[in-house]
């Protein structure tokens, strides 16, 4: 199913509600659908842990209860991930992009520097509940929802909207989320564009919640997952968006970054599949981290590094990474929250020689550790020109580790593990999902969500996705 690329790409709004309005499973290859599912169910684990552990969730939930959100066990109201009551439609967007955003254990597209799954997949699931969607029809959905969010952080220039504060998770996600919703609310081409034309003017996620460990990070993307999903309601009453609102002289990507690619947006569209190029984590920290916590965990298991006295590590991050997890060095080395671990290497590399992985667990068992406080204070991030270069295809690392006794210790991992070279097995997603809802989810109602999963497109509905906690 090819899209004509128009002149100078100004069409890229159009194409890309043509093709998200068009799109039938029957056209999507099936590596794809498979990824898709995959994607599905690892940001369903993760966002049913964080319906518990995530220190945000209370809060979150009380103000949209107070805001009259909250529709108790009505059948109108949309499920949440751990949740026994039900929310408004955009609450229950709002609130599962939020919990799939919370953990820093979604997915990630390398090149865009995104996630694509937390705006995307509440956006389809709250529309579903309101329209009773067949899985079939949010799985296409979904899938069209990865595409465009993929190809716009490309377009975009994931360097330069970083440079400008901006968060691309919720910036771009919002276009995806109203894309999603649209397909799932069966809005044509001309509806859902004029989705994204009202998406437009929701378009926010700044990265200062960096200066403090906010959780504004996680409430902007489930922002964007309610506000797609309000865009394409919008739509289709028939309330009228900004045209053009990707590539207009005031549109998104002239706005929010400097030397947008606009025919990126488009090339092979609906034969290059960017869905396939979306990789799990297997650390819930930021993805910039991770190659170094595969070069530590690999360097310590090759020279029993838990029992050597360590004198000095180094880092070599892509500059954009040290921007979020080793810049600045002295408030990286002092971490005592959740979210500022996650975005610190000195922790995360500290916890890594000391227990040889990063598990969620982590946090609360070595956040204020002595142990850990003394190791970070060992621990510097650098850039290198070698490293640099695979910025941004791949998310690479150069880790160099000196022992007190004076020997030198080096590794390299260019793509860490997770991404779609190294993509994990069923076993090794079955067992990250186990992982993190295993205890909480009596187990008969997990293997029942892992069955469904797998078979989303052949299920009436959606609802089957949202099992309730053993203690509900």
């Amino acid at each position: 199913m090819s899209t004509r690329l128009g002149k100078n790409g100004t069409d890229v709004t159009a194409a890309l509600a043509r093709f998200a309005s068009e799109l039938a499973l029957e056209h999507v290859p099936e590596v794809v659908r498979a990824r898709a599912r995959a994607l599905i169910l690892d940001s369903l684990g993760v966002g049913m842990r964080a319906w518990w552990d995530a220190e945000s969730t209370g809060a979150h939930v009380a103000a949209l209860q107070a805001l009259g959100q909250a529709t108790a066990s009505s059948p109108e109201g949309g499920y949440v991930l751990g949740a026994a009551q039900r929310f408004a439609p955009p609450a229950a967007a709002e609130l599962n992009g939020a919990l799939i955003h919370s953990l820093d254990f979604d997915d990630t597209y390398a090149r865009g520097a995104l996630h694509p799954s937390a705006t995307v997949l509440p956006a389809a699931l709250a529309a579903a509940g309101m329209v009773q969607a067949s899985g079939a029809r949010v799985l296409a959905a979904v899938i069209a929802g990865y595409e465009l969010v993929c190809r716009l952080s490309v377009a975009l220039g994931a360097a330069d909207h970083y440079d400008r504060g901006f968060h691309p998770t919720a910036t771009c996600g919002v276009f995806a989320a109203s894309v999603a919703a649209a397909r799932v609310l069966g809005l044509d081409a001309a509806q859902t564009a004029s989705a994204l034309g009202i998406a437009l003017s929701q378009a926010a996620g700044s990265l200062q919640f960096l200066e403090n460990g906010a959780w504004t990070k996680r409430f902007q993307v489930g922002a964007a997952a309610r506000a797609g999903l309000v865009s394409a309601c919008l739509a289709r009453a028939g309330y009228k968006g900004a045209s053009h609102p990707l590539e207009g002289p005031h549109g998104f990507m002239r706005a929010y970054a400097p030397h947008a690619d606009m025919p990126a947006a488009q090339i092979a569209l609906g034969d290059q599949w960017r869905t396939l190029d979306i990789a799990i984590k297997p650390y819930p920290a930021c993805r910039f981290a991770h190659a170094a916590i595969d070069a530590i965990v690999a360097l310590r298991s090759a020279h029993d590094l838990a029992g050597a006295e360590i004198g000095h590590i180094e880092c070599a991050l892509p500059h954009k990474g040290i921007l979020l997890v080793g810049a600045p060095i002295e408030q990286k080395r002092q971490v005592r929250s959740v979210v500022e671990g996650q975005f610190s290497m000195p922790f995360l590399a500290a916890v890594a020689v000391l227990d040889g992985q990063v598990t969620w667990d982590t946090y609360g068992q070595r956040l204020g550790d002595p142990h850990v406080d003394a190791l970070m204070q060992k621990v510097d991030v650098i850039s290198t020109p070698a490293i640099e270069a695979l910025f941004p295809d791949r998310f690479g690392a150069q880790v160099r580790i000196r022992l007190a006794s004076g020997q030198v210790l080096e590794h390299r991992v260019d793509s860490p593990s997770g991404e779609p070279d190294n993509f994990p097995s069923m076993a090794a997603l079955h067992d990250k999902f186990s992982g993190l809802v295993g205890g909480l989810y009596s187990s008969d109602a997990i293997q029942g969500l892992l069955h469904d999963v797998q078979h989303l497109e052949h299920r009436p509905g959606v609802d089957s996705l949202f099992i309730s906690p053993k203690s509900a």
